[in-house]
């Protein structure tokens, strides 16, 4: 009798522990993004393609992240890139959608005062 319990605990904590990892990677590819991106005169794209290097190498904790893949968007001064997908899902039929996002200043040169 305990043990669907102990079951049901077990599989739930273990599709926990999976989203935090999704959303700890999610975070970091949007980070290397936004890395890539806020450089000077970095080219369109850069943080994209930064953020899609690191998560094809990162495995399998982040589904269906390719659809549509990580965007950035950068202004004059700043640049945020986001990365979303979904938790491996350990429990079928369960999903939870992961959207992480990072934001930094663009380097630029700017007159001496």
């Amino acid at each position: 009798m305990a043990l669907p319990a102990i079951l049901l605990m077990l599989f739930a904590s273990i599709q926990v522990a999976a989203v935090f990892v999704a959303r700890s990677t999610a975070l970091n590819a949007a980070q290397s993004a936004v890395n890539a991106q806020r450089l000077h005169e970095a080219p369109a794209g850069a943080g994209a393609e930064r953020a899609t290097k690191f998560l094809r190498q990162a495995g399998d904790w982040l589904v269906d992240w390719d659809k549509p893949g990580p965007s950035c968007v950068t202004t004059d001064t700043d640049v945020t890139c986001t990365v979303t997908g979904r938790s491996l899902s350990v429990v079928p039929g369960v999903e939870f959608a992961v959207r992480q996002s990072a934001h930094g200043t663009v380097e630029r040169w700017s007159p001496a005062p």
